[in-house]
């Protein structure tokens, strides 16, 4: 029976090519779509999945709030004391470890010279908490020795080639010899951190690197990620209420008389939440995001849906060539089952086919993706029977959602009408299939608006004034070797008369503000703290200059001003967190930051420092002493002209004064451009896929005009004999569908404006939403399906009126 079906659906399909064509390509299209978005969300939810005690990992993390109660900053790192605490406190702990970023690292090997992006400190346990496949030496030893390293697969290759990289040494900095203990596997692309290199833990013991006692006892470096293992099924809410007695025994002190717990908090991040639940103010790496995830599963859903009713338009459109068929099948003895199951076989057997088509685009188009999300997507993570069993039951659920309409609607025809030449299509099917029209114009609106609002998002980012000049900025890292000769460096590069300026500084813009510490104002009688969080930036005389960042009142630090290592400048937003009227009552006063103390000097305009995702941050500039390093960073203005010789004369007095450590510079423009990676990347996608959902719903609607003018063939001509313009009867034919598009429209805008309306949230500046946004979307749809609708319409009023009435 089942073989008779399909024999009969393959027949039926090769029948009427033209509309199976159609009726493949949408869903192929739609299944195709989807499979892309599958990779890509499975990808996404898998995440550290691959290590063996993933569901008892938790990473600590530490919140803090100002004197107002206010949360000032969200962190995934906590300070070291806490690693040594935890397990003393807490013995339902079963390990705990911790990684430190150690950030870029310039690494030589004889002649080789690399700066090592991703280098970190690691506890000698690591490997007891996350599954690592070590390929060469000890996992239980390798780290327990000072200045000891372990090196990925490939980083061994990069600087070792073939030979043999244990007991190699290393130097790091130019200050340290490192001696190679082992190689292990890169950690999966999946992981929420890559580490390239781990260095011992031990070696922070060393004073000269960190020291033994500040590991113990510094409670203000939270930049260490700490992981424990906990026992299976262990309730961690037990855990996390003991956390603010905890605080306040261990921190005592730390914020005067005040308990620790009501200004900072820690708490518990399930391993397998981080890349996708995580967005703290530091983390290792940039993390996905689950409304991203749940945004294509919507639009995902939202093309395989306009498909699906893209095959139930077509199908019913040419069910009047298929009456007089359905009519003998009954006379013989067709029951209504068997001609629904047959008309099930048939839209089975095309999902079937589209299925496998789309497995083949899916391989084409991977890369891609890959290129558009900057991730590693593979078919392979297909291959699972979690999966497999779904997608083998998809062409099932999708051919019968697709045919059970038709099959129900072509099964109920009556075979004396049908036979006789009587059929015609009832109005309540008519109806059905305009509110599927509704719906996929509907779903495509919305698409054309959330896309044009991403763009003018992302272009207003890229385009807002950011209160500082980011053109012809050259960056590179700081290093302590420089310090005693940065003067010199300084005027070398400045003999060029192309370099403008050069800078130093702890941080710089397209960075997170992380750094800060307590402050302090006059009060009636004394200094007295500052509710607000302040930022600091410790910065040279030339930042300010280089950046051109505009003085509102006072003035900049000078090298003429031997005091001004005590002074601080502070931005507007500093002024109205504190509470004085203006930026000239600042300017004089007395402040205090930290253990530096002083006097305002300045006051800066605000900045976009951070990216526009955050709001302004008050901030104070901090002009450390000479004996006081905070500089990582330097910042060189040209002037535009003759680029490539100012670089050549950067990278030429940086090989003269630290020939020992790697050159390596970057545009500014670079690291402002990446600021908005994962906005761009949304468009792109938003785009792509709108264009998909408006294509496939043209389809169907082709497939609606097509069946409405063939049911008003003989009306078409009879008004044609009466005098009707071809003008007149396209313009008949398509008003029908424009009421459609209108209809659509009223139900996409609220729908459009609420979900962007909450996307735009996580932005602190951000557009309005402007009302020709969603008429434009309209307007478009309409021109879309007025085109779809008009070819047919033209053909159907231009076509000889004699042989559309000689039907009759």
């Amino acid at each position: 029976m089942l073989k008779n079906y399909f024999k009969l659906a393959w027949r039926n399909l090769m029948k009427y090519k033209f509309i199976s064509f159609i009726n493949l390509f949408g869903l192929t299209i739609g299944l195709t779509c989807c499979l892309l978005i599958l990779t890509y969300i499975l990808n996404e939810l898998s995440y550290d999945k691959y290590n063996k005690n993933a569901d008892r990992i938790y990473r600590v993390t530490r919140t803090f709030y100002d004197g107002n109660g206010k949360e000032m900053l969200n962190l995934s790192t906590v300070a070291p004391p806490f690693g040594y605490y935890l397990p003393t406190d807490f013995p339902e702990i079963e390990k705990i470890t911790r990684l430190l970023n150690n950030g870029t690292t310039p690494l030589r090997y004889k002649d080789k010279l690399i700066n090592e992006p991703n280098v970190y400190f690691a506890d000698e346990n690591l490997f007891d908490v996350f599954t690592v496949d070590v390929l060469k030496g000890n996992p239980k030893t390798a780290l327990n020795e000072p200045f000891s390293v372990m090196l990925t697969e490939e980083t061994a290759r990069k600087y070792f080639g073939n030979e043999d990289p244990i007991n190699k040494v290393l130097r790091a900095n130019d200050q340290f010899d490192v001696k190679v203990t082992g190689v292990y596997k890169d950690f999966p692309p999946n992981a929420h951190i890559h580490p390239n290199i781990l260095v011992s833990f031990n070696t922070l013991k060393d004073s000269a690197v960190y020291g033994a006692e500040n590991l113990r006892t510094n409670w203000g470096n939270n930049s260490f990620f700490t992981y424990i293992m906990l026992p299976k099924n262990y309730n961690i809410e037990s855990m996390k209420s003991r956390f603010p007695a905890f605080l306040d025994k261990h921190m005592a002190g730390n914020y005067g008389p005040n308990q620790p717990s009501k200004f900072t908090k820690l708490d518990l991040q399930k391993l397998t939440d981080i890349h996708l639940y995580s967005h703290t103010d530091y983390e290792a790496e940039p993390n996905g995001d689950i409304n991203r995830v749940y945004i294509f599963s919507a639009i995902a859903l939202f093309v395989l849906l306009i498909a699906c009713i893209n095959y139930m338009n077509l199908s019913t459109a040419r069910s009047a060539l298929r009456a007089k068929e359905i009519g003998i099948r009954k006379v013989v003895g067709a029951s209504k089952k068997e001609l629904v199951a047959q008309f099930l076989s048939e839209s089975v057997l095309l999902t079937w086919s589209a299925i496998i088509i789309a497995f083949v685009l899916l391989y084409l188009l991977l890369p891609w993706l890959n290129k558009v999300s900057s991730q590693n997507l593979s078919v392979s993570i297909l291959f699972k029977w979690q999966v497999l069993v779904p997608l083998f039951l998809a062409p099932f659920v999708v051919g019968i959602i697709s045919g059970i309409y038709p099959a129900i609607f072509m099964s109920s025809f009556q075979p004396v009408k049908t036979l006789k030449g009587l059929f015609k299509v009832g109005g309540s099917s008519i109806s059905f299939r305009k509110v599927l029209v509704v719906t996929q114009f509907a779903i495509s609106i919305i698409l054309i608006i959330t896309t044009v609002v991403v763009f003018q998002q992302l272009r207003y980012m890229q385009n807002a004034s950011l209160g500082y000049d980011k053109d012809h900025l050259i960056t590179m890292s700081y290093y302590t070797q420089l310090n005693d000769q940065y003067e010199a460096f300084r005027n070398t590069l400045l003999q060029n008369s192309n370099i403008k300026d050069v800078a130093r500084s702890s941080r710089i813009p397209t960075g997170r503000l992380l750094d800060g510490m307590g402050a302090q104002v006059p009060g009636n009688d004394s200094m007295v703290p500052v509710k607000a969080d302040i930022r600091f930036l410790a910065t040279d005389y030339d930042f300010i200059p280089a950046y051109g960042i505009p003085l509102a009142a006072g003035r900049n630090f000078s090298r003429s001003y031997g005091t001004d290592t005590s002074n601080f400048i502070i931005n507007e937003a500093a002024v109205k967190a504190i509470g004085w009227k203006s930026n000239d009552q600042a300017v004089g006063k007395d402040f205090k930051y930290g253990h530096f103390s002083g006097h305002i000097i300045g006051v800066v305009k605000d900045f976009h420092f951070e990216s526009l995702h955050q709001a302004i941050t008050p901030l104070v500039f901090v002009l450390p002493p000479p004996s006081q390093s905070f500089y990582n960073n330097i910042s060189i203005k040209i002037s535009g002209k003759n680029i490539a010789s100012s670089l050549e004369t950067i990278k030429n007095t940086w090989q003269k004064f630290l020939p020992q450590l790697p050159y390596q510079s970057s545009f500014f423009d670079e690291n402002f451009a990446k600021l908005y990676d994962a906005e761009r990347k949304q468009e792109t996608i938003f785009t792509t896929f709108a264009c998909i959902a408006i294509f496939i719903a043209c389809l169907g609607l082709f497939g609606l005009s097509a069946f409405a003018i063939s049911q008003r063939v003989k009306e078409i001509g009879v008004r044609k004999v009466l005098g009707a313009s071809t003008t007149t009867i396209v313009s008949l034919l398509s008003k029908d569908f424009l009421k459609l598009v209108l209809i659509a429209a009223i139900i996409a805008f609220p729908i459009a404006w609420y979900a962007m309306h909450n996307w735009l949230q996580d932005f602190a500046y951000r557009i309005s939403m402007h009302w020709w946004v969603f008429i434009i979307a309209a307007i478009a749809a309409a021109f879309i399906a007025l085109i779809t609708v008009g070819m047919q319409a033209i053909k159907a009023a231009t076509a000889n009126p004699v042989k559309s009435l000689r039907t009759e």
